[in-house]
């Protein structure tokens, strides 16, 4: 695993996304059923009760929160709930992309992307926002600096856990 993540914050189709992508020391199919994995009763590997907070903000506000569980621990497929989030594309070790379903003041995604790379796997992680109003745009703010720990930390994690 190279040390940290590199990153990039960009607008793109009016969406603001935050990517980074690492090195994995362990082979694709190995690495995706890591992330295939996530949630649900096994947590989301790295500070994980800021997840079970996130949803339970989420449940105050009158949305779903963390309670649905998965359909299956393993393997997802479209369409299938995750916590607070939805499969909304699936091309098995290579690419998830999940909708949030959570109360946010505009629409979000969580993607990662899994290729072959030198000696392993190069395994990226995007969380896009399409903020609707100013209020969309105060939330990306406020949360920004918590989401590039988050996020950052994930994927180390999921790195990790795909070592070993």
């Amino acid at each position: 695993m190279s040390p940290n993540p590199t990153h990039s914050l960009v607008r793109e189709r009016g969406c603001l996304v935050y990517a980074r992508s690492l090195r994995v020391r362990a082979p694709v199919e190995r690495t995706f059923g890591v992330v295939e994995g996530l949630g649900g009763d096994r947590g989301w590997l790295f500070a994980d009760w800021l997840w079970q907070l996130r949803g339970t903000i989420d449940e105050c506000v009158g949305g779903i929160g963390m309670s649905r569980p998965r359909r299956d621990p393993d393997q997802l497929r479209v369409g299938d709930a995750l916590d607070f989030w939805r499969v909304q594309h699936l091309d098995r070790n290579r690419f998830l992309r999940l909708e949030a379903e959570m109360k946010l003041p505009g629409r979000a995604w969580l993607q990662f992307h899994v290729e072959p790379g030198e000696e392993g796997t190069i395994l990226r992680s995007e969380a896009l926002f399409l903020p609707k109003g100013i209020l969309g745009h105060l939330y990306w703010a406020a949360f920004y600096p918590a989401h590039v720990l988050l996020f950052n930390g994930l994927l180390r994690a999921i790195a990790a856990a795909a070592e070993n």
